[in-house]
């Protein structure tokens, strides 16, 4: 792996040596685990769910999210988007969640996100 791209995705909080580790020290696989995270859904079918007002279907999104990112070692996303979760679990209506916490935890998944995602798309194009 480029030293340059492993910096930049361990700067913004990525846990790159051990997720490597768990790929079993494969760093082409974990590669291309990365470019397939490019594609992943999850992180459109929040705001989708957002949008929509969609309790039920935001919690999905967001705990699907949770465990990509997590077993990717990108944790910044992982935790956000664990907050997400936290916010929706248990909720059978969207104007039962606290809405400046979601608003609040919604920016701060938007940027990680983005800003891991940038350097993936930059690294693996």
């Amino acid at each position: 792996m480029d030293a340059t791209f492993k910096a930049k995705l361990e700067e913004l909080g990525a846990d790159v040596d051990n997720t490597v580790h768990r790929f079993m020290g494969k760093e082409t696989l974990y590669l291309n685990f990365l470019g397939k995270f490019q594609k992943d859904q999850s992180f459109s079918n929040i705001e989708k769910h957002l949008e929509e007002q969609n309790a039920e279907e935001a919690f999905k999104a967001a705990h699907t999210l949770k465990g990509v990112a997590a077993n990717l070692g990108l944790d910044p996303i992982a935790n956000s988007a664990s907050d997400l979760t936290e916010l929706f679990r248990s909720k059978q209506q969207f104007a039962d969640v606290d809405m400046e916490r979601l608003e609040k935890v919604k920016t701060e998944l938007s940027n990680t996100y983005h800003a891991l995602l940038n350097v993936i798309t930059e690294y693996l194009q």
